[in-house]
This record gives structure tokens, sequence and C-alpha cells, in this order.
């Protein structure tokens, strides 16, 4: 046996191209159920459904779709057509809706729901404020560093 390391190659990616869906870069040698996946809000189940929707192959690579089909899957990611258990915001709080929101809606509402949250002075709010686990984790072993800092917070404003 020989001791010698293996050097590893990379391999040109000159060949491999960003393909941009809704404001998301994805590469392009990617395949197409894994390539949804990077959009924010879109799940593997979401991906497989919208695949199966669109009747597209999942393991086909992503630069290989025509701008029809691309712009077929922005609009089914914009307004997916799966059943309400598979969309991101059920019987929202505005408009009692069943939606689906994706990308950078997606990061914005999820600010405003945490800003309503700390408003209202919920204690999913209040862990929020106090920087604590707020699904009901345990704190004694994990979460130190944010006890911590809370707990001083805590004691100086007493």
């Amino acid at each position: 046996m020989e001791n010698e390391k293996k050097k590893y190659v990379r391999k040109e990616q000159d060949d491999v191209s960003l393909i941009r869906v809704l404001g998301k870069d994805i590469r392009g040698d990617s395949k197409v159920g894994s390539a949804l996946t990077k959009i924010n809000g879109i799940s593997w189940t979401v991906s497989n459904a919208i695949c199966k929707i669109l009747k597209l192959d999942r393991k086909q690579k992503i630069q290989d779709l025509s701008k029809d089909e691309l712009t077929r899957i922005e609009d089914a990611i914009k307004n997916p057509g799966v059943p309400a258990f598979l969309k991101n915001r059920q019987n929202d709080l505005e408009s009692g809706e069943d939606k689906h929101i994706s990308g950078a809606d997606l990061k914005l509402r999820k600010e405003f729901d945490i800003k309503r949250l700390k408003k209202i002075r919920s204690y999913k709010g209040i862990r929020h404020t106090a920087n604590l686990p707020v699904r009901g984790q345990r704190t004694k072993g994990n979460f130190r560093r944010n006890r911590k800092k809370s707990v001083a917070a805590a004691k100086k404003n007493k």
C-alpha cells in the first residue's frame, strides 16, 4: 500500500450556466426536482407536486428546459395548484385563505409575523425578544449563550 495522498482535481465548470427563477440563481447542472428546492418556500414535496402537475421529468437538468417551461414553472410556483395541506400559509390572518408564498415575500411575511407576536406580547413574542427557543425546547444543556445574555439583561432591568 502506498501512503500517497490522492489529489482531487476539480472539473472545469465552463459549461455550467445559471438559471434565474423567481429572483434566485440556480446552477444549470442541477436536476429540476432539487433545483426548485433552492427557492425559499419550496419544499421537496411542493417541488415534486409542481413537476407532476406540469408533467416535467424531475431528473432532467434545469438548463435543458426551454424558456416556455421555465415561465410555466414560475407561474406554478406563484399560484400552485396543490392541496391546501402542502401550502405554507394556511388560513392567513389577513385574508383567511390558504396561500403559498415563496422567495422574498416569504422572508418579509415572516418578519412581520414575528413583529406582530412581539407587539401583542404573546409567549412566542416574548421568547423571540429574549433570544430564547420558541418551540418548547429545553434550555439546560443547549441555548446557553442566548440564555446568559437574556438573564443578564433581565437582572439589569430590575
